[in-house]
């Protein structure tokens, strides 16, 4: 690696791993207890190599001697990524994707600063392909959303961080334009087509104007086209009119666009858990979403519930009996019910991205401060509670792992999923059944575990899911 090619590290984003015993016993205090750093000696020698461990330690670095599994951070000089890997590869280890590999320049850096410090810039791949897909989408143009889309999962998914071209050779889905902007990105330090993006009017009133909860693409063009750039000005032109659900997106602005922590969400999930089997004593409650990939933030908390022993009357009228119970205790912000249009004899969609047809709604409740364990918790100074955005999801006992493999997610995951269930395997694949159109049946499925069996797939748990 060049010194301008190294791999940013974010101690927001760094999470502790599980530290070996085997750290040299350097004479100096450990500062930084989440960074165990390896030098490379591989073209750099060993007189140098010998050095920069003193001069870290002294710094307060906590560096080891061998190479271990508490290693956060590999520092390597004149190597490229793609360098480091073959070298990892030939001595049996395999990267994790928490593994930072970077160039000897962010050592020297931390060490003039006396402190970890963050590299920005040249390696903001992922949220650059984030942002040229959301343009995309903006503008409806569904092809290069799902090629943006992709690389990002992509990159997202790799245990190693792109640091020259030459680190794409052989990965798939990484196209001429994407490769364009990729070399731009190591080359430059930042994609130029974003760089007009973040200044560009239109993607920045869309971004805004559909942060509104109930506010989607028509809206937005129309709000745009008649003028508009900020929320104020919408909500004080009395010529619009606006939906019961943009209203309540209005009035809980700050605390929806807010995230949601996993505290908040496990929170949720316990008012969820007694509010329904108060009335189905027997239902089974899942969380999906992000925070059942593992994810600690979110933008809402979906759940899926179903009761293997519920009548069809009962499964109907649950949801409107919890929303009931908590309109009357005060907790219903909102809601929106979505009837099942569910028909057993009809086959898995044809379309990718098809919604299913279960019973659903779409809630705001509100989460009192108290219920939330962390003192982290991101509701708002002053008051004592925050508006949190839930999805409840009704599905039938025989359809409850295809349900909850949809609304796992991600969104990418589950295209490509289905994507290869079409084409690989001449079966359909959605939130309801698996359907194989060469033997004509659908298969039968108890859990997740079994759907990936029939696709003939490998079992890929959900915290694998997020690219």
């Amino acid at each position: 690696m060049d010194p301008e090619q190294a791999a940013h590290w974010s101690p927001r984003k760094k999470r502790p791993r599980q530290r070996s015993a085997s750290v040299a016993s350097a004479p100096h205090d450990i500062r930084f207890q989440d960074l165990v750093l390896f030098i490379l000696e591989k073209k750099m020698g060993s007189t140098r190599r010998a050095f920069l461990m003193e001069l870290a330690r002294r710094k307060g670095f906590r560096v080891e001697n061998e190479l271990s599994d508490s290693v956060t951070h590999i520092v390597a000089e004149n190597n490229s990524g793609s360098d480091v890997m073959k070298w990892l590869q030939g001595q049996n280890i395999q990267a994790s994707s928490e593994l930072e590999l970077l160039d000897v320049s962010w050592l020297i850096e931390c060490m003039g600063a006396g402190k970890p410090v963050e590299m920005t810039g040249r390696h903001q791949l992922v949220d650059a392909f984030d942002i040229l897909a959301e343009n995309c989408e903006f503008r409806e143009n569904e092809a290069s959303c799902v090629e943006f889309m992709r690389a990002a999962s992509v990159l997202k998914s790799l245990p190693f961080p792109i640091i020259s071209v030459k680190d794409t050779e052989g990965i798939p889905w990484l196209g001429g334009k994407v490769k364009c902007v990729i070399e731009e990105i190591i080359e430059d330090g930042e994609s130029s087509e974003v760089k007009a993006l973040l200044n560009d009017e239109r993607y920045k009133s869309f971004k805004l104007f559909t942060s509104v909860f109930g506010v989607g693409l028509k809206t937005a063009e129309r709000w745009f086209r008649m003028g508009f750039r900020t929320l104020s000005t919408v909500k004080l032109d009395k010529s619009l009119t606006f939906t019961r659900m943009q209203k309540a997106g209005f009035l809980h602005y700050e605390d929806l666009v807010s995230c949601v922590t996993r505290a908040e969400a496990e929170a949720v999930s316990v008012l969820v858990q007694q509010a329904v089997v108060a009335f189905l004593p027997d239902a089974l409650v899942s969380m999906t979403g992000g925070f059942r990939r593992g994810k600690k933030i979110g933008h809402d908390v979906d759940f899926l519930i179903t009761s293997p022993e519920a009548t069809e009357e009962e499964e109907q009228q649950l949801l409107h009996k919890v929303t009931n119970f908590w309109e009357q205790k005060g907790l219903l912000l909102y809601c929106d019910h979505v009837e099942s249009t569910f028909e057993k004899c009809k086959l898995p969609s044809r379309k990718v991205d098809a919604l299913d047809h279960f019973q659903k709604c779409f809630l705001i409740l509100k989460l009192y401060r108290e219920r939330v364990d962390s003192v982290k918790s991101s509701q708002q100074e002053g008051k004592g509670w925050k508006a949190i955005r839930v999805d409840l999801v009704m599905c039938p006992y025989e359809c409850r792992a295809f349900a909850l493999l949809g609304w796992t997610g991600s969104r990418q995951f589950e295209r490509d999923l289905r994507r290869y269930a079409t084409h690989e395997r001449k079966m359909r694949l959605d939130n309801h059944a698996l359907y194989d159109k060469t033997k004509r049946v659908f298969l039968k499925a108890e859990s997740e575990e079994e759907i990936f069996a029939h696709l003939g797939l490998e079992y890929i748990e959900p915290l694998e899911r997020n690219a």
